[in-house]
């Protein structure tokens, strides 16, 4: 599959790596690590220049992060609360309301939460599914997107173009910090999960 990738960035260049960036949005069955860091290598022996580079992947992230976003608007909070209403979830101590609760925060505080979510490996493109969701304004959504995707760019295709023949190292050092930001999540949702419960509990 890398194979794949390399060759379609070195005969269609641009194009290719928006529609790479795209996919991998959607489904990454390879990482943007991979795809931008050696597109930032592959600068060297092509006519691409770093720069347009990174807008291409722009272009790319913000059209799967809509489609995501769209996929979202689908999953009505009518649609979520008869999922929560489900038995399985009373007995995890969901009740009726939840989801609205849930939404309404992702609306007030969520914009931040978009633009910050591009930045980080694991989640980088989940997020855009709860934004639809909670119907963030859809012009508000893509300035958010456009940037987080924008500066992750920068920063992956500037590293390849500057690590050269060694932009492999790179792709190491992310798939280590994807791994422990995978890892804090875990934990952190196990640890809210209690936490949460413990009130509830309480409350009760």
């Amino acid at each position: 599959m890398t194979n794949i990738v390399f060759d379609l960035i070195n005969q269609f260049g641009y194009m290719a790596i928006s529609f790479l960036i795209a996919v991998e949005n959607i489904f990454p069955p390879i990482p943007s690590e991979v795809i931008l860091s050696f597109a930032g290598f592959a600068t060297h022996h092509s006519q691409m220049t770093v720069s347009l580079v990174i807008i291409a992947a722009t272009i790319g992230a913000t059209l799967g992060a809509i489609i995501l976003y769209w996929i979202g608007t689908l999953l009505s909070e009518d649609h979520l609360e008869k999922v929560f209403n489900h038995k399985m979830f009373k007995m995890l101590g969901f009740k009726k309301g939840d989801v609205k609760k849930a939404i309404a925060w992702f609306d007030k505080y969520g914009t931040g939460a978009i633009f910050y979510g591009r930045c980080i490996p694991v989640i980088r493109s989940l997020i855009s599914i709860p934004a639809g969701t909670a119907h963030v304004k859809l012009s508000k959504f893509l300035i958010y997107t456009t940037l987080g995707s924008l500066i992750w760019n920068i920063i992956l295709v500037s590293l390849g173009s500057y690590m050269g023949e060694n932009w492999q190292v790179i792709v190491n050092i992310f798939e280590e910090y994807s791994l422990i930001i995978a890892v804090f999540i875990i934990i952190a949702l196990i640890y809210g999960s209690f936490k949460w419960y413990k009130t509830k509990i309480k409350a009760d």
